[in-house]
């Protein structure tokens, strides 16, 4: 029977600015989980942080968009945001971008990631959580993952991976995607997924089989609000081993600390530092940016225990980078390339600055 995964996730407020997930919100979102699931909504259900945000993890038999899996999502949001009222949490309901649902969350302000699969008699599957980011983050390390054999031997040695994969782009100013093969159109990915402030790695397939190997958020908050309301925090769903890559494959690609967008205001490139969830608390400026790693081995839809995989030594020197980078970069201030271009800001006073100042710029 198909399984679909969904994660959906919100920042409705920061515990000590935009720092952290309140115990108090983290505890209502299992709360409510465990509750849809004795209800028969849900399969199974579990409450995850990264930095400021909430994401709920849930497997169901309900199909990709389906209008009660979306509703509860965004019932749950609705309800810890008056929690995070109460708390007097920073940017309460910040990324509920609408008065009321409309039968699917996307466009609404949150995030959200969803795979329908046929559980394998075993199904390891990680689920990414990003923080301090934008929607197009995952571009880089998806391209590592499923097009690079410098990262992933299994595209030279393992017969299933060798064939390739298929990679769903979508231009998020445009609003269309496109479906490009590796290896033949790598050339052709890369000048797309190169520029993650505009094109984002939506669906990963492999071209042995057919199957989904991995999909990621794309919604960005900027283009639905129409103005800087936060990042967008991505996340992304990862299947492993057999026909997709190794799990030490997937998780290759972060033992470099990647610069991307986000950081401090959404303004400045920063370094992608993997940590553990109890570390996934971003503090010295906003940052630096933070990616949380859960691994689930499913059974019969049922999550299990989650295991975090960056919570592992071999990712210190990432981390430690992650370090050395922000502090060359934080020595740039307000000049690029630490902060971003003027018109890849999300947050700038440029267009008040630039009207006060009109009448004071001459020809030369």
């Amino acid at each position: 029977m198909p399984q679909t995964l969904s994660v959906i996730k919100a920042d409705i407020g920061g515990w000590v600015g935009h720092s952290a997930m309140h115990p108090e919100i983290l505890a209502y979102g299992n709360e409510a989980l465990a509750q849809a699931v004795q209800a028969g909504l849900l399969i199974d259900g579990q409450a995850h942080a990264c930095g400021d945000d909430l994401f709920l993890i849930m497997s169901h038999d309900r199909g990709q968009d389906s209008e009660a899996v979306h509703k509860f999502a965004w019932e749950t949001f609705s309800s810890g945001t008056e929690i995070a009222k109460r708390l007097g949490l920073y940017g309460a309901g910040q990324d509920l971008l609408a008065d009321a649902f409309s039968g699917n969350i996307r466009g609404m302000g949150p995030g959200s990631a969803e795979m329908e699969i046929a559980e394998r008699p075993s199904e390891p599957v990680i689920v990414f959580m990003g923080d301090k980011t934008s929607a197009g983050a995952f571009n880089l390390p998806l391209y590592k993952m499923f097009a690079d054999p410098f990262n992933t031997s299994g595209l030279v040695l393992a017969e299933a991976l060798h064939q390739g994969f298929a990679f769903e782009v979508h231009d998020l100013r445009e609003n269309t995607k496109i479906v490009l093969q590796a290896p033949e159109e790598l050339y052709d990915l890369l000048i797309f997924i190169g520029s993650p402030g505009r094109f984002a790695i939506k669906r990963v397939v492999a071209r042995a089989t057919g199957e989904v190997a991995a999909v990621s958020s794309t919604d960005k908050l900027s283009s639905i609000a129409g103005r800087y309301v936060g990042k967008d925090d991505p996340t992304v769903i990862v299947r492993c081993q057999g026909n997709f890559p190794a799990v030490g494959e997937v998780l290759e690609p972060f033992a470099t600390a990647w610069l991307v967008e986000g950081f401090m205001r959404g303004s400045h490139y920063g370094p992608w530092m993997p940590t553990s969830e109890a570390q996934a608390r971003p503090g010295r400026f906003d940052g630096p940016p933070r990616v949380v790693a859960l691994g689930f081995q499913l059974a019969d839809g049922k999550l299990g225990l989650s295991r975090d995989l960056f919570d592992d030594p071999s990712f210190d020197n990432a981390r430690a980078e992650a370090n050395q980078v922000t502090d060359y970069l934080r020595k740039h201030g307000p000049f690029e390339p630490h902060r971003l271009p003027l018109d890849e800001l999300e947050y700038t006073t440029m267009p008040a600055v630039a009207s006060k100042l009109q009448a004071r710029w001459i020809g030369i």
